[in-house]
């Protein structure tokens, strides 16, 4: 969403929110886990992932995130320590899996999501020889590299797409937790659709709220939110939340002439979603893989990023997938839409 689908696709412990935002494929949230991996014979880099809840294999936001990772490894060598967030936990949870993460000689160490923040603001100061990123939060500190995104942008163009192919005049908007993070997609997706027609009717709910992150992972909360929201009249659902996304999109498949729209992650071509994927109109994807990798690719060449670094719309931070070809016929109108948002002639709200 954690929120919030182009960052995703393998398994182990998943997005934060899927988290840290965006769509799922496990329910495993629970259970802290952590897989190492190595090659290079010790050489390359040694990186440390704490994802959010739902962790790798949330087919969304912590996908993306270790999709980066991946590719770091492929290209460094070296190895990769992965750790798992629970829906239980407290800060001071958060605080010792990165002081485990840096005490074990992780050299970068990624929090894949904002919960992370306060805890890493604790962790960078004590270990200053450490370089960490954050993907979703700013953290100030030396030693920090803060990974963020303008999902507000991507999130508008995704509610041009809904306004443009909704036949009941109808749309929907899932979000994982009620935070500032998810709230920007939300922003941006009803601005979307209401400059493109301000007729259409947006219904929005939130799975979990505050502290509350099982939202981020709990797709049988985001399948009900979807089916009620068919129920009422809604044909173009999109999800900002995590694997609890996952169950949105098996609820519009379920819904002839329904369209879902994926996040973090290009959902229709994520394994796991298959059986859904006619049912996926596009996905708002998230290139968290991109920072990740970039950051990694920093310390590796002996220049680590730090400050906050943003991947906009401009940069290709975040997009629209053209999988399946769905989107095709309306290419243009969506362009358009772009191009007003690169130039500033639309300006994309972040808060609803």
């Amino acid at each position: 969403m954690r929120r919030v689908a182009k960052l995703s696709a393998a398994c182990i412990a998943t997005a934060a929110l899927a988290v840290t935002a965006t769509a799922c494929g496990s329910t495993s949230s629970d259970n802290e886990s952590s897989s190492p991996s190595s090659s290079g014979g010790g050489k390359g880099v040694k990186i440390g992932l704490a994802f959010d809840v739902g962790g790798r294999g949330d087919r969304s936001f912590n996908d993306s995130a270790a999709r980066g990772a991946d590719k770091a490894k492929k290209e460094f060598g070296g190895e990769i320590k992965e750790l798992t967030a629970k829906t239980s936990d407290t800060e001071a949870d958060r605080e010792q899996r990165l002081s485990d993460l840096a005490e074990a000689g992780y050299n970068p160490i990624i929090g894949v999501g904002y919960a992370y923040a306060a805890s890493m603001g604790k962790v960078a100061a004590k270990y200053p020889k450490t370089n960490f990123g954050i993907v979703d939060s700013v953290v100030d500190a030396k030693n920090v590299d803060s990974i963020t995104f303008t999902e507000e942008q991507g999130s508008y163009l995704a509610g041009v797409a809904a306004a443009l192919k909704s036949k009941t005049k109808h749309v929907g908007f899932i979000g994982g937790v009620d935070v500032p993070l998810i709230k920007k997609f939300e922003a941006g997706y009803v601005q979307g659709v209401k400059d493109t027609n301000p007729k259409i009717k947006v219904d929005t709910q939130y799975l979990s709220h505050g502290s509350d992150t099982s939202g981020f992972a709990s797709p049988d909360k985001g399948k009900e939110a979807a089916a009620g929201m068919l129920d009422n009249g809604a044909d173009v659902i999109y999800s900002a939340a995590g694997s609890s996304g996952n169950g949105a999109i098996e609820a519009v498949n379920g819904k002839k002439g329904a369209w879902a729209i994926g996040v973090d992650s290009d959902q229709y071509s994520i394994p796991g979603l298959a059986k859904y994927k006619n049912s996926i109109l596009t996905s708002m994807v998230k290139n968290v893989d991109l920072g990740v990798y970039d950051f990694v690719k920093s310390v590796h060449g002996g220049k680590p990023l730090t400050g906050t670094n943003s991947y906009s719309l401009s940069k290709d931070g975040v997009s629209l997938s053209t999988s399946g070809g769905f989107i095709d016929d309306i290419q243009g109108k969506l362009d358009a839409a772009k191009k007003k948002i690169v130039d500033g002639s639309v300006k994309v709200k972040t808060t609803p």
